[in-house]
């Protein structure tokens, strides 16, 4: 049997991706561990091994379309085997953001069947129409990707007809019931029974939406026509989401949604860490590369900024945490993200281990993961997880903002701009170089009190920064 070639999963989050590069064409001989493509994901691209030898057939992954995880994209023939000899595992041509009608909730190597998620039995006794079950209640068969929008949009699953394998609602069905007449609701089109393997599939009865209210869970502009329709024609151009675009949008509506924010201020002088800051790079040994000598490192501010909130974290230990609906989750090391802007978005790279890390390891270590990150290179261990973020747009002139926590972090630290400042003391105004920071914290881990005692120690180690190196 020729070998089946599918999408991997390659990240924790992922549902779908798309190939952004094939690196061998149909009928090509491929050997196994070649590079046969390249994954974009959300947060970054990965190359794809051939899993056996042989000719590759059948290439029915397009560059640049989302493509469901697990969906078979191409096939590979063995020298001695003739093409066609497959039979029933013909390939499918995976359809733009839904789910082949092979479980794509795992993945399979050769020799290895596909792990598929059970499905649930439709209830025999359907839910009154005045009073469909909340999302989740019932037991409305959809796929990930149908149930991700559904959510997304508010929408309840158990009142749209499913026109997948089974009666299970796919993304067509959310698209349909967003794009109708009246929005939110399904139109009598979807109201009629669907045929799946023979079978008549009955769906349940929609509740008629009230002409004087809008459907629930949207806002007037919830769709794209809706915000179209006050531009004129040809004033405008679209630019599809990406995935990252896309996964972006998600997890900062779940986070503002979901997370109840706080926010601290406080401002930091920084001569004394400037002044240490180039003590130390000075210090610096020179090391031979291929582009001639170089000092060994080459701090940042931002590298310091790093170590005191890694630092200020084991010394505040209750705001090293997650939150979760059952317990919190204390943390024993502090692994600081770093937001790092790339085309198209944003991600944040992780510092393991920042509070046991020199400050010359944390800036070497986040040049790399930077250059890494933009060229899309991170692999999901390197950017996934974390205790903490810091997000710094001072480069950009910013005096102050407030950052958008990013879980499971309970904190945040957004950095502004350091700026000549007066400043008062003892009686006497000086001018001192100031940089304000702004702690977003999920208050239901991080309280003010414990909040404010964080940001404290962190201004104590950046105001006194001879504390970073012991």
């Amino acid at each position: 049997m020729p070998t089946e070639v599918i999408l991997p999963k390659v990240d924790m989050d992922m549902a779908t991706g798309q190939i952004s590069r094939w690196f061998a064409e149909e009928g090509a001989r491929v050997k196994k561990g070649d590079v046969l493509f390249e994954i974009e994901t959300d947060k970054a691209a990965m190359e794809i091994d051939a899993p056996a030898s042989g000719i590759l057939r059948d290439v029915s992954g397009k560059e640049g379309v989302d493509i469901p995880v697990g969906a078979p994209v191409a096939w590979i023939y063995a020298d001695d085997e003739s093409y066609g000899a497959k039979q029933d595992k013909a390939p499918i041509s995976p359809l733009e953001g839904e789910m082949s009608t092979k479980s794509t909730e795992g993945v399979a190597s050769e020799g290895t069947a596909l792990a598929l998620s059970p499905v649930e039995p439709t209830p025999p006794d359907r839910p009154s129409a005045g009073h469909p079950p909340l999302e989740g209640e019932g037991k409305t068969r959809a796929t990930p990707l149908a149930r991700r929008l559904a959510r997304e949009a508010g929408l309840n699953l158990s009142g749209i007809s499913g026109t997948g394998p089974h009666g299970r609602v796919v993304k067509a069905d959310i698209d349909a019931v967003l794009s109708s007449p009246l929005e939110g609701e399904v139109s009598a089109k979807r109201t009629e029974g669907v045929v799946s393997g023979g079978t008549a599939f009955a769906p349940s009865p929609v509740e008629a939406t009230p002409p004087d209210r809008p459907a629930a869970g949207h806002s007037p502009l919830k769709g794209e026509g809706d915000v179209l329709r006050l531009f004129e024609e040809g004033s405008y151009d679209l630019v599809p989401h990406d995935n990252m675009r896309k996964t972006i949008a998600r997890r900062l509506v779940e986070a503002k949604t979901t997370i109840p924010h706080f926010y601290l201020t406080l401002d930091c002088e920084l001569d004394a860490l400037l002044s240490l800051r180039t003590q130390l790079n000075a210090a610096a040994p020179v090391k031979k590369t291929d582009k001639g000598e170089a000092p060994a490192y080459k701090l940042s501010v931002n590298d310091m900024v790093i170590k005191a909130m890694a630092m200020a974290l084991k010394a505040v230990p209750d705001a090293n945490a997650s939150w979760t609906e059952s317990a919190m989750v204390k943390h024993r090391h502090a692994d600081v993200g770093v937001a790092v802007s790339i085309p198209g978005g944003l991600i944040t790279p992780i510092i393991r281990k920042a509070d046991q890390k020199t400050l010359s390891v944390i800036s070497n270590e986040m040049k790399d993961l930077a250059s890494r990150a933009r060229s899309r290179k991170l692999k999901p261990e390197e950017y996934q997880g974390g205790t903490t973020a810091v997000s710094n747009l001072g480069m950009f002139g910013i005096k102050d903002f407030a950052a958008v926590i990013n879980p499971p972090h309970a904190t945040i630290l957004a950095v502004g701009a350091g700026e000549e400042r007066a400043v008062a003391k003892n009686g006497e105004i000086r001018i001192a170089t100031v940089m304000s920071v702004t702690l977003s914290t999920d208050h239901r881990a991080v309280d003010g009190a414990l909040g404010a005692e964080l940001l404290v120690a962190f201004k104590k180690l950046i105001e006194n920064p001879m504390g970073m190196l012991v």
